[in-house]
């Protein structure tokens, strides 16, 4: 049987049989591995929103200045 080496430097056999095992695995952690990937995301979104919270408040001027343009795209915008 042929042998593969993943990134890590693993060595694993490559058969069919072995396949069909780690794809029934793999589906049954699916859903574990979306939960952590949506975990992952609010904790993302979170740190982004404090970041630009912080921004915000460190260029007072800026922020002023992105608020006015937000504001004149939505007196602009058409629905």
């Amino acid at each position: 049987m042929p042998e593969r080496t993943d990134r890590a430097g693993r060595t694993e056999r490559t058969g069919r049989t072995e396949r069909a095992v780690r794809t029934v695995a793999t589906d049954a952690s699916a859903r574990e591995t979306d939960a952590e990937r949506r975990r992952r995301r609010a904790q993302f979104l979170r740190e982004l929103a404090e970041a630009r919270a912080l921004r915000d408040r460190v260029q007072p001027r800026r922020a002023k200045a992105a608020r006015l343009r937000h504001a004149m795209r939505m007196r602009t915008f058409r629905w």
